[in-house]
């Protein structure tokens, strides 16, 4: 027999709240706001796909700059053209989905209506959630296995996700660094020495500019034509940051005047020299690691995997709204709200050392493993 619901949603409905989801997530979302369709942006957004063999990918080009000196005076320009070097990064894309399903009429007395806006609410807050910590996890390097405080993630669905692989990719060996009492050196700080690792100070960030600048590591250029680099650190890192004295002194003197000033108004994010950096609970850290899993060589010293970005630090296959689907169970006594997302995230590299042609090199952003 025919059953008539009126209570049922259309397409055009159930389109309008998987929008109204993603419009959540999109605002609760802390990586979404360094995102961008074109190759000026942090993480670069790509919305449509390639055909490749096995389906549908999504492809990421970056171009390197220009290496050769040109044509001088009148010589012959025809036929010594310099080829531009693109490279093609490919994005793997899957789905991630989550679902809420109410155990029955008696045990929640709300409406359908307020269930649905709840849902939305938690599951749009859910689903920024993760993208934001698989979006650190890839700039760092790190496998999808682990929580951002470095614990070992109870599920193991994002690290079955297609592109997770490519997540724990290590870092470059010309990216990776590690701050210690001599200064900024080579390698992660999985590979110091115990006890050696340092806390970030304002010079720190000086020098550390200065290495991606000399690193050809490109900048996302603002008004003016002047060029910015982000700075991500852990809550606790800024918290150290902030008693340097060095940083305390500039941040005073180069802000405007009063209350407004980034000392007293307590924002999460400060510009000193070029460089905004941002306080992130989901920057990398090691203290929810067990032992033997931490920093240093014997794996027993807490320390913060501090990431400077520059353009196309990371890429994210971004493809369409999410869906969301409603079902009934038991007679219509449980109702039920199912949402997904297909994406897809990759740190990008390129072939950039001309001694070895054959070695990947991260594109747009450093890692500096820090003591905190």
């Amino acid at each position: 027999m025919a059953k008539t619901n009126f209570a049922a949603l259309t397409d055009e409905q159930k389109t309008a709240w998987a929008r109204d989801l993603w419009r959540v997530a999109r605002n609760a979302s802390f990586i979404n706001q360094f995102a961008g369709k074109g190759h000026n942006a942090m993480v670069q957004r790509i919305d449509t796909l390639t055909k490749s063999e096995k389906g549908a990918r999504a492809v990421l080009t970056l171009v390197a700059d220009l290496e050769g000196d040109g044509i001088a005076g009148d010589s012959m320009l025809e036929g010594n053209e310099e080829a531009m070097k693109a490279y093609d990064t490919v994005i793997q894309i899957d789905q991630l989905r989550n679902a809420n399903r109410l155990e029955g009429r008696m045990a929640d007395q709300k409406s359908i209506v307020n269930f649905r806006e709840q849902s939305r609410d938690k599951l749009g807050y859910w689903m920024a959630d993760r993208l934001d910590q698989m979006g650190f996890l890839s700039m760092s390097s790190l496998p999808y296995s682990l929580n951002t405080n470095g614990s070992t993630r109870a599920s193991g669905t994002l690290a079955g996700l297609e592109f997770a692989p490519a997540s724990s990719v290590a870092p470059s060996a010309n990216r990776c660094l590690h701050l210690k009492s001599s200064g900024i050196t080579a390698g992660t700080g999985f590979n110091a020495a115990d006890g050696v690792l340092t806390s970030l100070t304002y010079a720190d960030i000086v020098n550390l500019k200065a290495f991606a600048k000399d690193s050809y590591i490109r900048g996302i250029k603002g008004k003016g034509g002047d060029e910015v680099y982000h700075l991500f650190v852990t809550p606790q890192g800024m918290a150290q940051l902030k008693l340097d004295p060095d940083f305390i002194a500039n941040v005073r003197h180069a802000g405007v005047r009063g209350g407004s000033n980034s000392l007293f108004s307590g924002t999460s994010s400060v510009m000193v020299d070029g460089v905004i950096i941002h306080e992130y609970r989901h920057v990398f850290d090691t203290r929810g690691a067990a032992a033997g899993s931490k920093m240093g060589s014997s794996g027993n010293d807490d320390g913060q995997r501090a990431l400077f970005a520059g353009a196309q630090a990371l890429g994210m296959a971004d493809l369409g709204s999410p869906y969301w689907d409603e079902d009934h169970f038991d007679y219509n006594n449980q109702p039920g709200i199912a949402v997904g997302k297909i994406f897809g995230f990759l740190k990008p590299q390129f072939k950039g050392n001309p001694a070895n042609p054959n070695d990947l090199e991260d594109f747009g952003v450093v890692t500096l493993d820090t003591a905190i």
